[in-house]
């Protein structure tokens, strides 16, 4: 039996399958060397030469999310908007890139700022509409549409294969931050995307204690070699014990992604009655307004993100997330715990996102009692 013919549950559970040959250990070794011994005419034909190039510790998770994307290559960084930002700095000043108007807000601020004054230009579309996205291209001059779906906080979902093909018709690349997707529930590349971005923080780790970020690429082109001399040059790579780490987690990926889905599918019908709710945000829902594209494009569930718009405005939202007695004031996402956080008051002056909006992070607890904690601190 090849590792082809195996489900994603499977190769996540057994990490690929891999057996140290030396001791035949079932998991591998975290390798803590930063150097590594030329040969007597100085060549490396061992394959390695220094950490900041190469890690065997790095091999396995990479391997493992090439698989899970059903992609030609995967690098690790030290953290998500280190994946994130190496994908624009492989581009050249004046180059041209379309994101969403909502979107993860630390890389929202680092576009409009330290990018644009390097040099990239940057059109924030309303990606829901694909006529808003055929509008802001430039042919010969964009390089990227950058989608992250679901988006946060908002939790939108953009049309992926109908994106590829804009993106491509004008000869530009569609980069895709499938954080809260994983590829337990998209595989962007399946559906065109050149370039998968996680991050690996979030539910790739999923224990609230390894900082870490990916890219997987479609096909090993120029423009990925470009991507791998970002992360050499720029140091922006992953610890040994922190790979290591996030291997450990993503052996319990598809169980932790599927229960954090159902408990948020249950939480997302039942807030949507709640008289202390005046809106639910989940692609789960009927009432989300792209549920039908959700449905075709997620498998296996809709993720364990949402968010509610709290009756009362933004300082009944506060009140709420401070009774909160279960679910944890924090931010991130994607762990074992469920975590809710007031976003606007966390992103500040200039945020898209509405003041009477919580995030929820869906944990793996039981959901019933995740209901109650809320519904309690949502009372008048």
């Amino acid at each position: 039996m090849t590792t082809n013919s195996l489900s994603l549950e499977t190769l996540c559970a057994q990490a690929m399958g891999w057996i140290e040959p030396t001791t035949k250990a079932i998991v591998q070794p975290v390798h803590v060397a930063t150097t590594y011994l030329r040969d007597e005419d100085n060549e490396y034909r061992s394959g390695r030469s220094y950490i900041r190039e190469d890690n065997p510790t790095w091999d396995q998770v990479e391997e493992l999310l090439t698989r899970l994307e059903g992609g030609a290559a995967t690098l690790l960084f030290s953290a998500g908007m280190a994946a994130a930002t190496a994908s624009f700095l492989a581009l050249r000043p004046g180059d041209h890139v379309v994101v969403p108007q909502v979107m993860y807000w630390g890389l929202r601020k680092w576009l409009l700022g330290p990018a644009t004054d390097w040099g990239l230009r940057v059109d924030l579309v309303d990606m829901a509409s694909l006529d808003a996205v055929r509008t802001a291209m430039r042919p010969g001059k964009t390089k990227i549409i950058w989608a992250e779906t679901p988006s946060n906080p908002m939790w939108q979902v953009f049309d992926l294969k109908a994106l590829a093909e804009i993106a491509h018709g004008a000869g530009a690349r569609l980069a895709v931050d499938s954080t809260c997707a994983t590829p337990i529930l998209t595989q962007p590349i399946a559906l065109g995307a050149d370039l998968v971005m996680h991050a690996a923080t979030k539910y790739l780790n999923g224990h609230s204690d390894v900082l870490a970020g990916s890219l997987t690429t479609a096909r090993q082109d120029e423009f990925w070699q470009r991507i791998c001399g970002v992360r050499t040059s720029c140091g922006a790579v992953l610890g040994s014990f922190e790979a290591w780490l996030l291997l450990r987690g993503m052996r319990t990926l598809p169980l932790r992604v599927k229960q954090a889905s159902t408990n948020a599918l249950y939480l997302a019908e039942q807030l949507e009655r709640h008289p202390g709710v005046a809106q639910v945000l989940y692609p789960g829902l009927p009432s989300h307004p792209q549920h039908e594209l959700a449905t075709r494009q997620m498998q296996g569930g809709f993720g364990g993100m949402l968010s509610i718009r709290v009756k009362g405005g933004e300082a009944a939202a506060i009140r709420c997330a401070a009774r909160v007695q279960l679910w944890k004031r924090a931010t991130s996402l994607g762990g074992v715990e469920s975590l809710i956080e007031h976003r606007a008051s966390i992103e500040g002056a200039g945020t898209p996102v509405p003041g009477d909006l919580l995030r929820l992070s869906t944990g793996i607890e039981k959901a019933e009692d995740l209901l109650a904690d809320l519904s309690q601190a949502l009372a008048p």
